[in-house]
């Protein structure tokens, strides 16, 4: 039993009622003393196996034994056992006549009984509660055989109602148990689905800000190279300030990769306007003004597309040119968006770079977060090396309408 607090002081309550009821105004014509004190220790054990289910127990199995020996009670037939009476006989038993039973087998002692094995039920595992049953069924079974004071009458009788009562004991702890599990399992449940959506959220910051600052900074990083070359005769502070800035921006990308690989192992929507295709033409400007040889072509009818397909279609294009400019650079860049009846192919190529590239420190990120993208509007992303020795990466995205899939005739 819980323990006692606000309403739920009232079990404990309603035992101790029960308890003094039963032990203090036991049914009856005692001729033995003992049976009072008897029926008021019991009383108190039933208390005490509120807190002490194993230890009342066997103190009841003690008081049982004691009573069935010395404890000896006058019940009146025609009050007590009906059922003993032949149908035949009933007219001839006088109201008054009486049988003497020991005191485990009288009503306040079948009770208390009853109530110590049910709170045993309620504290301890089934197999244990069903033990117990075992051993005050031959315990009864041997009082009833070796100190017969009329006591085979109503043992049967104390058996069922013991067993009713570990019964009632082990379904109401059950079903606490079960109560209990299924209120811990949804605690589980919401801090799962509270720990996903965070991990979900870090992955989203964590591609929106590669897809934004690593752009930038590549771009930054190829500004500070081409410089140089396009003013006639640069001096020494020039070359010596754009090479710190191209250095700067390098070990900026190589720190954003660190912070990167923190927040995609655990993503805040913005405030800002998303981008969307429209915003392409910015973005190629920007990627040609930084000196690469730039390259697009669109097929198909352009159509307003969904806002997930366009953010998607955007950043693609986008992560695809920064890692073109920082794994080729200088090497020609191809972009073809193609529109097609319910679907938005892209292909971003860029040809052979003219030198060597160091290779980048660090696990990159580019490719896992565009693939993610294409995933998530369940496309398809392909990316690897060309025939000619170049890089492409090829992308398909099924486009929706607001209504469904998008049909176009």
């Amino acid at each position: 039993m819980a323990r006692p607090r606000g309403l739920s002081r009232l079990p404990h309550v309603l035992v101790i009622l029960y308890a003094l009821v039963m032990g203090l105004f036991p049914r009856g014509e005692s001729i033995d003393p003992t049976v009072p004190l008897l029926a008021m220790v019991h009383a108190a054990i039933l208390v005490v196996a509120m807190s002490r289910p194993l230890p009342a127990w066997w103190a009841s199995i003690a008081v049982m034994v004691v009573g069935a020996r010395t404890g000896l009670t006058y019940l009146p037939w025609t009050e007590s056992f009906p059922w003993m009476i032949p149908a035949h006989e009933a007219a001839a038993v006088r109201p008054m006549d009486h049988l003497a039973v020991a005191y485990p087998w009288t009503g306040s002692g079948i009770a208390l009984q009853a109530g110590v094995l049910f709170l045993l039920a309620l504290r301890v595992r089934p197999r244990v509660a069903a033990e117990a049953l075992t051993i005050t069924t031959l315990t009864v079974a041997l009082c009833v055989v070796f100190l017969p004071l009329s006591s085979s009458t109503a043992g049967p009788a104390a058996l069922v109602v013991d067993a009713a009562a570990v019964v009632a004991g082990a379904g109401v702890r059950a079903l606490r148990t079960t109560r209990s599990r299924l209120e811990a399992q949804e605690e589980l449940t919401a801090e799962e689905r509270a720990r996903r959506t965070l991990l979900e959220e870090r992955s989203r910051i964590a591609r929106e800000l590669h897809d934004v600052v690593a752009h930038h900074m590549s771009v930054i990083s190829i500004q500070a190279q081409v410089a140089p070359h396009l003013v006639a005769d640069p001096s020494d502070e020039l070359k010596e300030n754009l090479a710190g800035i191209r250095q700067n921006a390098v070990e900026a990308l190589t720190e954003l990769r660190r912070v990167l690989g923190v927040l995609r192992a655990q993503d805040t929507p913005e405030d800002a306007p998303q981008p969307t295709l429209d915003r392409l033409g910015e973005l190629f400007a920007n990627v040609r003004g930084a000196g690469v040889d730039l390259t697009t072509e669109t097929t198909g009818t352009p159509r307003p597309l969904s806002p997930g397909v366009e953010l998607s279609a955007y950043r693609i294009v986008q992560e695809a040119l920064s890692n073109a400019m920082r794994h080729a650079p200088g090497a020609a860049v191809t972009v073809r968006l193609a529109y097609r009846p319910g679907a938005l192919a892209l292909r971003i190529a860029n040809a052979v770079p003219g030198a060597r590239v160091p290779s980048s420190p660090g696990a990159g990120h580019g490719l896992p977060g565009m693939r993610e993208r294409a995933a998530m509007l369940g496309g398809d992303l392909v990316a690897g090396p060309t025939p000619d020795g170049g890089y492409e990466v090829a992308v398909y995205l099924p486009t929706c309408s607001e209504k469904g899939i998008e049909t176009v005739p």
